[in-house]
């Protein structure tokens, strides 16, 4: 690690002739290697966090902005100091980036490094009566179980609408209050009158009108997890049967109205086996070549890197990583897309990577 610090503790835009020290120390001190830096506050807050294959390029360019309103400018204006630390590969800077910014929360770092462009996943909030949503990716919010990534969030949504108005859930403002049917005691200040359009017109449970019992609710909650895991049909066999029985009563219109939603989440289904990447295609042993040092090898499961340690060369060290590779991929788990919420910055970062470089599945070798 190499520093500059200013002693003084103001809090102040860095001067000038600080600037021009710190410059000065990248220009002697730092290599084109891959790594990682970290700008600092006169207080020691990390401000700012990046990464580069070529770290004295990168940091030379910050102090080249031409215009003070320029993020470059605008960072070196609240960094009285500067560390960087150099890593194997671009790759391992990519990963070292995203762990200090999970660590620091820099503020002048507006994302995590995600591709939102090609992914979105699918959350279901918590608390009562659950919503289903197209995210971007994870946030602090009141979600804890997340499915994906789809590629095209327009596309994700408007299929998700389908599968709500299929189950009857809603998609109302998460802060609304629930009046569950069996809340008795709420009916002596809470009266059932209408008040969800959805609910009106049979698009919803109506949990927020007392139109649904907890459980009614949480069992279609539970169809659609099922449906989103790939691991029932549920949904469509609940349309199906019913569209038998409105036939049967000969309500043609209503059996129509069914078949038409039926083969809409017969659509979703084919969509959303197509669109599958990360979960089930990211679970690989990864060797990338070191700068100037061993290569290292990387044992990826689920999009996330479970353990990462230098190329085997000697007997011991081939024995140690059959163990790593025994324990981390040993274990046969139900397949599923469901991602728990501090893995999913991670997986998008490994999607971004081998979708950028297509060649690197190359350096991959699938575990048996």
């Amino acid at each position: 690690m190499t520093r500059v610090r200013n002693a003084s503790k103001r809090h102040q835009p860095t001067s000038d002739v600080q600037i021009a020290a710190m410059r000065q120390l990248v220009k002697s001190g730092a290599k084109d290697r891959p790594g990682t830096y970290r700008m600092l506050s006169s207080t020691g807050e990390v401000v700012y966090v990046g990464k580069s294959k070529r770290v004295r390029t990168r940091l030379l360019s910050y102090f080249r902005c031409a215009y003070p309103e320029e993020k470059g400018a605008r960072i070196l204006r609240e960094a009285e100091t500067i560390d960087w630390d150099y890593t194997p590969s671009e790759f391992a800077a990519l990963l070292q980036e995203l762990r200090l910014i999970k660590r620091f929360r820099p503020r002048l770092n507006v994302a995590m490094k995600r591709d939102g462009l090609h992914y979105a996943f699918i959350k279901i909030t918590k608390g009562a009566a659950p919503k289903l949503a197209v995210v971007r990716g994870a946030s602090a919010d009141n979600a804890s179980i997340y499915y994906g990534p789809f590629v095209g969030a327009q596309r994700i949504g408007e299929a998700l609408r389908e599968l709500n108005d299929a189950l009857m859930l809603r998609d109302c403002k998460s802060e609304l209050k629930m009046h569950f049917s069996d809340q008795q005691e709420l009916f002596q200040i809470f009266p059932r009158t209408p008040g969800c359009i959805r609910h009106e017109i049979n698009k919803c449970l109506g949990p927020c009108v007392g139109g649904c019992s907890v459980s009614e609710y949480d069992e279609r909650v539970g169809l659609a997890r099922a449906f989103l895991d790939g691991s029932s049909d549920g949904p469509m066999e609940m349309l199906r049967g019913k569209m038998e029985t409105a036939s049967e009563r000969l309500e043609f219109e209503r059996a129509a109205s069914y078949r038409d939603k039926l083969s809409r989440l017969e659509i979703l289904r084919e969509q959303f086996s197509r669109l599958r990447f990360a979960v089930e295609n990211l679970s690989f042993v990864y060797t990338v070549k070191g700068h100037e040092g061993p290569d290292m090898v990387y044992l990826v499961k689920r999009g996330v890197v479970r353990a990462e340690l230098d190329k085997p060369r000697s007997t011991w060290q081939r024995a140690k990583m059959k163990k790593l590779v025994e324990d981390i991929f040993g274990v046969t788990e139900k397949p599923t897309t469901s991602v728990p919420t501090h893995e999913i910055d991670e997986l998008l970062l490994l999607s971004s990577w081998f979708r950028r470089f297509p060649k690197e599945m190359g350096q991959t070798k699938q575990v048996c």
